[in-house]
Parts: structure tokens; C-alpha cells; sequence
């Protein structure tokens, strides 16, 4: 009986965090069909934060271009390490539009100079996998 009672509860939990949103399959399903490319035009790939105290929230933002004639759906933003969050896109860029690929660095313990990368993924033409870089000096606190 303990047995039934534990296999039924964990189908439970397995159907109730079960993803029913369609638009991530609908996502995956543009990164990969070519016919759905578009170009993007990076107007900051790159920045230079200087100096920030220790501690310090660091809000970070890169601005893009839809240069083609399909929407630009930006599938995944990753950073390269735990220090950073990233905030994902949800709603498809228009052709001719602007968008930001948006994070957050959190300093604590992070003394010293700090180069980080943001990895998207979109469904661009040539390569669907970009790198965003920031570079930051932490200082102690006083």
C-alpha cells in the first residue's frame, strides 16, 4: 500500500510540473527551421563597467537590431558562471525592432577584476549562438 501510495504521488508531481506551455516547443521548432532565420545587428556586444564596491548589484544590458525579415526569437541567454542571472526574452523581436538582452551581476566576494559572458542562442543565419561580454573591477568594501 505504501508503495502504490508513493508511486501515485510521485505521478502526481510529475504531471503537475509537467511544462504544458506550447511556446517553447514553438521556439525550439524556429531555431531549427532555417526557413525562420533572421540576421541581428549587436549594437553593444561588449562593455566596460569600471569600478563597483563589493556587494554591488551590477544591472547589465545589450542592445540588438532585428535586421532580417523574420521574427527574432531569442531561444536562450546563459551565463558563464552563477554570479550572473539572466533574464530571458520571451516575445519574438520584430523585423526592424529593438531588443536587450538583459542581466544581473551580483559582486559579493568578487573582489578584483571580472570578465563574464552571456551565451545566446537565437535563430539567426551564419551561427545561433552568440557571446555577450562585460568586464567589471569589484573593490573592497571600505
Amino acid at each position: 500500500m505504501r508503495y502504490f501510495i508513493t508511486c501515485l504521488i510521485a505521478v502526481v508531481l510529475i504531471a503537475g510540473c509537467r511544462n504544458n506551455d506550447k511556446s517553447g516547443a514553438a521556439a525550439a521548432a524556429v531555431i531549427t527551421d532555417t526557413a525562420q532565420f533572421t540576421t541581428i545587428q549587436w549594437l553593444d556586444s561588449t562593455k566596460d563597467f569600471g569600478k563597483i564596491e563589493e556587494g554591488q548589484k551590477l544591472e547589465v544590458a545589450f542592445r540588438f537590431k532585428n535586421t532580417g525579415t523574420r521574427p527574432l526569437v531569442i531561444e536562450k541567454v546563459q551565463p558563464s558562471c552563477g554570479c550572473t542571472v539572466a533574464e530571458q526574452s520571451t516575445e519574438p523581436i520584430a523585423p526592424g525592432a529593438e531588443g536587450q538582452v538583459k542581466a544581473s551581476f551580483n559582486s559579493e566576494g568578487r573582489t578584483g577584476i571580472n570578465h563574464k559572458t552571456l551565451f545566446v542562442t537565437a535563430n539567426t543565419r551564419g551561427s545561433q549562438s552568440h557571446s555577450l561580454q562585460f568586464v567589471v573591477q569589484v573593490e573592497k568594501k571600505s
